[in-house]
């Protein structure tokens, strides 16, 4: 889903990191105390801004390697355990952008 040497772990203190995987999109950036980062899933179409609150769903782990080991393991997680939910996100997304 995400190789962890895509994204360096010190850059998320600077810039926010976003991504998707089959209608799952993901967006990771640091906290305001800057020692953790927080990770969000949310399903497709819209941007991290655009999509409505009660549509996401974030955990938060230290801006270490091994936070970011515990992130990856989390998306893969989520994306497993809710794998139809982004396929259908995924294959209606245009559908959805049309009725806007």
């Amino acid at each position: 889903m995400i190789d962890k040497r895509l994204v360096p772990v010190g850059g998320l203190k600077k810039e926010p990191f976003s991504g998707s995987h089959h209608g799952m999109r993901y967006f990771m950036c640091a906290d305001e105390a800057k020692e953790n980062f927080i990770t969000y899933i949310y399903p497709e179409p819209w941007s991290f801004e655009k999509t409505p609150e009660e549509e996401k769903t974030s955990a938060t782990f230290p801006i270490t390697e091994e936070g970011m080991d515990d992130a990856i393991a989390w998306l893969l997680e989520q994306y497993e355990s809710q794998k139809e939910k982004w396929h259908a996100a995924s294959e209606n997304c245009m559908h959805i952008v049309n009725q806007e």
